[in-house]
């Protein structure tokens, strides 16, 4: 019986560590994108300028290499990013900029309309 609830247990833990990762990943690469884009612009640029540089040197794959490099860049500290946020314990529901997570929606208020005050006494 013991055994079988330090499994669920492990079960439980590895399951919440893979979760908190990969909203990590998904938050950090969205940041990036949305928050970050003066940073992408710059690597665009800089990406471009090296791939007219290397096209002297490899003709046939600079772009190729610039791109992929550009890329994996990206994706290596997006994922390097999640697991030491992950690893260091920091779950996602307890930023508090991230209020999505948090499960408490906005309260919609009813839109009020300019011809309310003459049509809302008649329908009522």
């Amino acid at each position: 019986m013991e055994m079988l609830q330090k499994q669920n247990l492990a079960k439980t833990y590895s399951l919440t560590v893979v979760k908190s990762f990969l909203v990590w990943s998904f938050t950090l690469g969205v940041c990036l994108l949305v928050v970050g884009f003066p940073l992408v612009f710059l690597m665009a640029t800089i990406g471009v300028l090296s791939a007219i540089v290397l096209q002297s040197v490899l003709p046939a794959s600079a772009v190729l290499l610039v791109a992929s490099s550009l890329i994996g860049i990206n994706l290596l500290l997006v994922i390097v990013g999640a697991a030491v946020l992950t690893l260091k314990g920091v779950h996602p529901q307890e930023v508090s900029w991230l209020h999505w997570l948090h499960g408490k929606g906005k309260i919609i208020n009813n839109p009020i309309y300019a011809a309310c005050p003459l049509t809302c006494g008649v329908i009522k």
